[in-house]
């Protein structure tokens, strides 16, 4: 397919894939032990808040990881920076199934796995500006973000069944060896960029990380934006850790968590695939980030204080579906409002905002749950209230320049 200054590869939809594919797997083995805490906390013997430290370590690293993977991916390319996060995946996803019967070991290898997180998710944005147009970029970088929510949705839906038939040591294992088979698969497909440019030199051109950077700190909506991930990110990475743990108390099996959990992700894939593409559609990015605000804290609303099963359900399917989507069109929101400096960047900084609330999230939700039955229903009306919160910012955002001009178009 060519146009009058540049030229789109099929491969590009190859490389899509396996990076979809090392990206799900990454997630799946991130909220592995959620839906199944409870049996987790006999098998290994600790505490919840110790088996909640298997997902937390993630957001933990993130931190200390992300600026680093973040120059890796933007110096040296998507076959050395993606590369890296696919070795260690495959890597400790294998020894955490092959020493799957001591806690110290497999948290050590979800530390492994941990850091190459930042690897594979600050990378998303940037794959997408090296291989495709950029009036179809939303759209890749949405998929890109699909795989993540359906690698946390199988990991919801599928642990507790994996569990029940093979035992804990049984389902790490499996999960290691298609830990291994996803990382060989990327590794020999990867490229950095195709033989000539997606777009125009003008909108190809970014600047140094560094730099780039600096630039994103003098940036007011960079930094709103900023703000509406620092909770809208920690509101669902303390509820993807904590699914069971909410649900325990109104009398919810662990099966039954991971289903309203792996359903609350099915949402967002399904949102995923929706709304960054209406967004491409209509040129807009504020519009979708605000409607998605909006259903995100009355999915929440729902799952608070739903008590019937099926209300729980809905409640996490339209959570799902306006938060999870949100996340894609905000990236590369970010990434507009930012350039030139690398997508990769903005990504890492975005992410970063995520993970330290989410920590933060965690633990208070930890600390404040009741008492007397462990409901944790008070730490999720401050939610909420957070929720809100970012809606009331997301009315001072301003449509990027980009989309500006591709209206005018």
């Amino acid at each position: 397919m060519e146009s009058a200054n540049y030229k789109v590869y099929n491969y590009r939809w190859i490389l899509l894939a396996a990076f979809m594919l090392i990206i799900a797997i990454n997630q799946l083995l991130w909220i592995t032990f959620a839906s199944v805490t409870s049996e987790a906390t006999v098998y290994y013997q600790v505490s919840d808040l110790q088996i909640g430290m298997l997902s937390m370590c993630f957001m933990l690293v993130f931190i200390v990881v992300s600026i680093p993977a973040s120059w890796i991916i933007d110096t040296y390319g998507i076959r050395i920076g993606v590369g890296t996060g696919a070795v260690l995946t495959g890597f400790f996803g294998l020894t955490r199934g092959i020493f799957s019967d001591n806690y110290d070991l497999v948290l050590i290898s979800q530390i492994g796995i941990a850091i190459g997180q930042p690897f594979l998710l600050n990378a998303i944005t940037k794959m997408a500006a090296n291989w495709f147009p950029v009036k179809d970029r939303a759209t890749a970088s949405g998929m890109g973000t699909l795989s993540m929510y359906i690698g946390i949705s199988v990991g919801m839906l599928l642990t507790p069944f994996l569990t029940k038939g093979n035992g804990m040591n049984g389902m790490l294992l499996i999960y290691g060896v298609i830990s291994i088979i996803a990382a060989f698969s990327f590794i020999l497909l990867a490229r950095d960029k195709p033989p000539t440019a997606p777009c125009s030199a003008e909108q190809e051109e970014r600047s140094l990380a560094l730099d780039g950077l600096k630039e994103m700190l003098q940036n007011k909506q960079f930094y709103l934006l900023l703000l509406i991930f620092f909770i809208g990110l920690g509101v669902f990475n303390s509820l993807a850790t904590w699914i069971e743990d909410i649900l325990k108390p109104r009398g919810f099996s662990p099966i039954q968590a991971g289903i309203i959990g792996g359903l609350m992700i099915f949402g967002g894939i399904v949102g995923a695939l929706i709304l960054p593409i209406l967004s491409d559609h209509f040129k807009n990015r504020i519009l979708f980030i605000k409607l998605a605000l909006i259903g995100a804290t009355i999915g929440l609303i729902g799952l608070t204080f739903g008590t019937s099963y099926w209300i729980l359900i809905s409640s996490g399917v339209v959570l799902g579906f306006f938060l999870l989507s949100s996340g894609r069109i905000g990236f590369q929101y970010g990434a507009e409002i930012t350039f030139p400096a690398p997508e990769g960047t903005s990504n890492g900084l975005l992410l970063l905002a995520g993970q330290i609330s989410g920590i933060a999230f965690i633990f208070a939700m930890d600390s404040f749950k009741s008492p007397v039955n462990g409901s944790m229903d008070k730490p999720l009306v401050v939610l909420i209230v957070l929720m809100v919160l970012s809606l009331f910012i997301s009315f001072r955002l301003k449509e990027s320049l980009l989309m500006s001009d591709k209206k005018k178009e």
